[in-house]
């Protein structure tokens, strides 16, 4: 969907000092000043190279041999789907918590797309519709378009809010006597989850109903961010989506997708708000180009962070297209 809005300019009327001309021709000289500031920025973003690209992406190494002590801990039976609560032991003995559905409309075994949740929210936030990020909107339309889905916690998130001293990850330090402080960063907490899920992959392909070769990935957010290095490392994971991805990161930010890029071979949807305060159209359309991947996409909406609902049905769309819901089908 590539959604058009339309925006309207007042000129005020002369009450002294500058004219109205006058501060029409400041605002247009300051917008103009904004635009080139943010052109000039997206310029300096740029893809690795091949030994800066190896050496960025061995920090997501893990020892597939460490045991992953899966286990379920809940299981959600019903006759349109089935939800294990799983629990599994990830990168630096940290255990993650995850959901696993699976369709009950269709035979196994099924593609699965992995969700990845944004700073703050949890593996509940695709269980909740209409929310910030219609979550539970995106989850229902995957599972009735055929797909599984597995949604884990990142680290300090959710179900392992332990790790932050069971204090509610918060950017700013807060107020108080004590501000509050974070035990990781967020570069820390992004490198640990995309490890984390590396290791659910390992998960996923020991569940017979799922069919690990037909494995994609959904972030929103931070979690878009994680998926940039997820694919760049994962030749499992055969279709992205990285909704509301912040553009805005400069230099050497082992966060910033844009140092993925091209690593990036798998199909890969971008989809960006026009209103985003995280995102500029030049470092959105500049991260686009740098995509390695011969199949892409960069889909504009009206709306801020918080896209329309209408992402989900392009989302799902996209991940239909490349990844084939049909039972034994061949990943394109």
């Amino acid at each position: 969907m590539h959604a058009t809005g339309r925006a309207s300019t007042a000129v005020p009327r002369r009450t002294g000092g500058p004219s109205g001309c006058g501060k029409l021709a400041a605002g247009i000289l300051m917008i103009m000043m904004a635009g080139r500031m943010a052109s000039a920025l997206a310029e300096q973003m740029q893809a690795l190279g091949p030994e800066a690209l190896a050496a960025v992406c061995a920090y997501y190494d893990y020892d597939p041999a460490v045991p992953l002590d899966a286990r379920i801990v809940e299981r959600v039976d019903t006759e349109s789907m089935r939800r294990d609560k799983i629990v599994y032991r990830g990168v630096r003995g940290f255990w993650v918590p995850a959901y696993l559905e699976v369709p009950r409309t269709s035979a196994p075994p099924y593609p699965c797309v992995v969700l990845l949740h944004g700073w703050s929210w949890s593996k509940e936030c695709w269980y909740q519709d209409d929310n910030y990020v219609s979550g539970g909107n995106l989850r229902r339309a995957l599972l009735a378009a055929g797909f599984a889905v597995f949604a884990l916690d990142a680290q300090m998130h959710g179900d392992r809010i332990a790790e932050n001293d069971y204090a509610v990850v918060n950017i700013w330090p807060g107020s108080g006597p004590a501000p509050q402080r974070n035990y990781f960063t967020l570069a820390e907490v992004c490198e640990q989850t995309v490890r984390d899920c590396r290791r659910g992959l390992d998960y996923l392909e020991q569940r017979a109903e799922v069919d690990a070769g037909r494995l994609a990935a959904v972030g929103y957010s931070m979690g878009a961010w994680q998926v940039f290095p997820l694919a760049a490392v994962e030749p499992r994971i055969r279709a992205c989506v990285a909704a509301a991805v912040p553009t805005e990161r400069r230099g050497y930010d082992p966060v910033a997708p844009h140092h993925y890029a091209a690593g990036i071979r798998q199909p890969f949807l971008i989809q960006l708000g026009r209103a985003d305060e995280m995102v500029t159209a030049p470092a959105g359309q500049r991260l686009y180009e740098l995509l390695a991947s011969p199949l892409k996409r960069l889909t504009w909406y009206d709306g801020g962070h918080s896209l329309p609902v209408a992402y989900v049905a392009d989302a799902t769309a996209w991940l239909q297209a490349h990844l084939d819901c049909r039972a034994g089908a061949e990943p394109r």
